[in-house]
């Protein structure tokens, strides 16, 4: 069954607009009565029936709903170093599909990449689409959301309050096993760009009290690195 995420609830009553309705109207072809399941952005799943439609506007008929069964349990936040290219748009994808509620793309030392503040705000139009389609497509029930970019030393702080902080440094000999904690409610991770961290960033970040971790004795790319981190402590949280 097609999902959507619904533009709008009145009591019973959901409504769809803009791209999907034109989708649903005019691609998938749907007619009077047929069944979509419809999430609010918050967590809830809703069994719609078509009322009536057009390339604008979609009403549905709420039959009846349920807490998303697919979003997981802790706040997973995803700080990725800037990468060159058009990676962080592949990056962003597959964290979504993996589960994270939010990327927060991070400007370090060793990035390559350095938007003006304009591109930035470009390129965030353009992930945060990205994101929408990677949640509607893996059966999310939230849009994560790509936030504005941050300096390395105000990401460490953001970081140093979650329940769970971890920087993956490649110069790290602490596995990313020993720090795993299977009950955690939020989770920060930090993956570097094409020339990783430097010395005194995983130094300062372990003075903030976000600690260093590696991945195993490969040199990841910086594209594979986040897939390989959230797949392992997605395992370790009961996810997968």
């Amino acid at each position: 069954m097609s999902r959507f995420f619904l533009s709008r609830l009145d009591g019973q009553t959901a409504y769809i607009e803009g791209e999907d309705a034109k989708h649903i109207a005019k691609v998938l072809r749907a007619s009077s009565g047929q069944e979509f399941t419809l999430s609010d952005g918050a967590g809830v799943d809703y069994l719609c029936a078509v009322r009536a439609l057009s390339p604008a506007l979609i009403t549905l008929d709420v039959l009846s709903s349920q807490p998303c069964k697919s979003e997981p349990k802790a706040k997973i936040r995803l700080f990725q170093a800037l990468p060159k290219g058009d990676k962080l748009e592949f990056i962003v994808q597959k964290a979504v599909e993996l589960g994270v509620s939010e990327v927060i793309p991070v400007l370090t030392s060793r990035c390559i990449s350095r938007p003006s503040h304009k591109g930035m705000d470009k390129k965030l139009v353009r992930l945060q689409r990205i994101a929408y389609e990677a949640a509607k497509q893996s059966g999310r029930s939230i849009i994560p959301q790509v936030r504005p970019l941050l300096e390395f030393d105000k990401a460490i702080d953001q970081m140093a309050g979650c329940e769970l902080p971890l920087l993956f440094y490649e110069e790290s000999r602490t596995p990313l096993r020993q720090l795993l904690k299977p009950e955690a409610a939020s989770v920060s991770l930090m993956i570097g760009s094409e020339g990783g961290f430097s010395p005194g960033e995983a130094d300062l970040a372990q003075v903030r009290g976000v600690p260093a971790v590696g991945l195993g004795g490969r040199i990841l790319r910086c594209e594979t690195a986040p897939i390989a981190a959230l797949s392992v402590i997605m395992y370790h949280l009961g996810e997968f």
